[in-house]
């Protein structure tokens, strides 16, 4: 598997929605960002960020078990048997409420309590 290239940078270029998939004591707990704020602050091979406001379970989840799986999908990309491509990101994941990273966030979401950094392990296409 590869880290953020291709076709599944294309569909995170692409994308309006996020889901953000973490594992609680009770199951996969979900939760959404918007696709620019991605965008916005940086998409990488090997990091995603994202501006924090709620999210108060998803970061009680990370603090137990640090996995985490992101779904982006886009109609503007071509899938491999149809109109739109889906990629499926996978990693570890943290929530910072202080550092350089942190700031930079807040300085463009100040309504930010914290920033959402996402370490990617893989990336690769839904079939």
């Amino acid at each position: 598997m590869t880290k953020i290239e291709g076709v599944c940078r294309d569909v995170c270029a692409a994308t309006e929605f996020v889901t953000i998939v973490t594992m609680g004591e009770d199951g996969p707990h979900l939760v959404g960002n918007w696709g620019d704020y991605m965008r916005t602050l940086g998409v990488d091979e090997e990091t995603v960020i994202f501006p924090v406001g709620g999210y108060r379970q998803t970061e009680q989840n990370l603090r137990k078990n640090s996995r985490i799986q992101l779904l982006v999908a886009s109609r503007k990309v071509q899938g491999s048997r149809s109109a739109g491509q889906g990629c499926v990101i996978v990693g570890t994941g943290e929530i910072l409420n202080s550092g350089d990273t942190f700031d930079a966030v807040k300085a463009k979401f100040p309504w930010a309590r914290g920033a959402l950094i996402v370490h990617v392990e893989y990336a690769r296409t839904q079939l």
